[in-house]
């Protein structure tokens, strides 16, 4: 995009020159960013917590058998444990998520600003670039979303062993000591960097072919079915990146103290027992809930972002 001069020409007609230097879109106020991605991370929650659930148990060999198909462990853990079975350890990432989500989306708009800082000219970032800064936004995020994904998985898998999150929290604790509850964070970088690259890059390139579909030029004109669309999409790209640290992230965190020596040492036996195949284990349930869940929660955060409009 481009600024515009009047130049006054001598027989006093005017006409309209276009400078060389591109003005970028004004960035969302970081709170604004903050309080949306908050919203989006309800919405997920709500949507999608009894397909992590499926997926979590595939994974693990949980509760309901990891051998069944999506449908038989969702059957079975509904005959057994009815609805609230399927929400079984939703309070650590109901808790966590809506923070998570919050400072992801405060991370993106950061790091859009970082890689519009340090671009060697001013304009609108690339598609590149904004997956890099997708890429940043996973960073911050790790800190909460390390022993909170530690207790939810715990929970989903082992959820008659403890009365709930804060004496899941304990036992942890109390096994291990306070590193014990951020064992996998080094599995969580590994899943959600190129994860979020993933998601907030499939996100900003569906939304981009479809602006120009439709002829606009501002997203907030588009419907509310395409931004369900581009959140779905952003949801299943981010799946199919990031499944199998996932898969070893689930394992490590929810293995016996001193059953692994580190996430290395979970590859090299899964790899050796059960062979590649198994790190794409949970793939079905997690592709089935991506779409669901991410599409509310981009629709859910660009309600909010008009929600909080004054903010600008």
């Amino acid at each position: 995009m481009t600024t515009k001069e009047t130049y006054a020409m001598p027989n006093d007609e005017q006409y309209e020159m276009p400078t060389e230097q591109a003005v970028a879109k004004k960035p969302d106020s970081a709170l604004k960013s903050f309080l949306s991605g908050g919203v989006g991370g309800i919405c997920v929650v709500v949507v999608g917590h009894p397909l992590d659930l499926i997926k979590v148990r595939m994974q693990t060999g949980g509760i309901a058998g990891a051998s069944g198909s999506v449908l038989g462990i969702f059957a079975n853990t509904f005959r057994s444990e009815g609805m609230r079975g399927l929400y079984r350890g939703v309070s650590a990432p109901l808790l966590a998520v809506s923070p998570i989500f919050a400072i992801s989306f405060w991370g993106y708009d950061i790091g859009q600003r970082l890689v519009q800082y340090v671009q060697p000219s001013p304009g609108d970032l690339s598609l590149t670039q904004k997956c890099v800064a997708g890429g940043l936004s996973a960073i911050p995020t790790t800190a909460i979303m390390a022993p909170s994904e530690r207790i939810k998985c715990l929970l989903q898998t082992n959820g008659d062993k403890y009365k709930g999150m804060k004496d899941c929290a304990t036992a942890i604790y109390r096994e291990g000591g306070f590193a014990s509850l951020f064992r996998g964070t080094g599995a969580t970088l590994l899943r959600d960097v190129p994860g979020s690259m993933a998601w907030f890059g499939t996100y900003e390139a569906v939304k981009m072919g479809m602006m120009k579909a439709q002829g606009i030029e501002d997203t907030s004109q588009l419907s509310p079915s395409a931004v369900l669309t581009a959140g779905g999409l952003a949801g299943m790209a981010c799946w199919v990146i990031s499944i199998p640290a996932d898969v070893l992230k689930s394992r490590y965190q929810t293995a016996p103290e001193g059953m692994y020596r580190g996430l290395g040492d979970v590859y090299k036996k899964l790899m050796a027992e059960e062979g590649a195949g198994a790190l794409f284990t949970g793939i079905r349930p997690a592709l089935i809930r991506a779409f669901p869940a991410n599409a509310a929660c981009f629709f859910g955060m660009e309600v909010a972002r008009k929600v909080f409009s004054f903010m600008d």
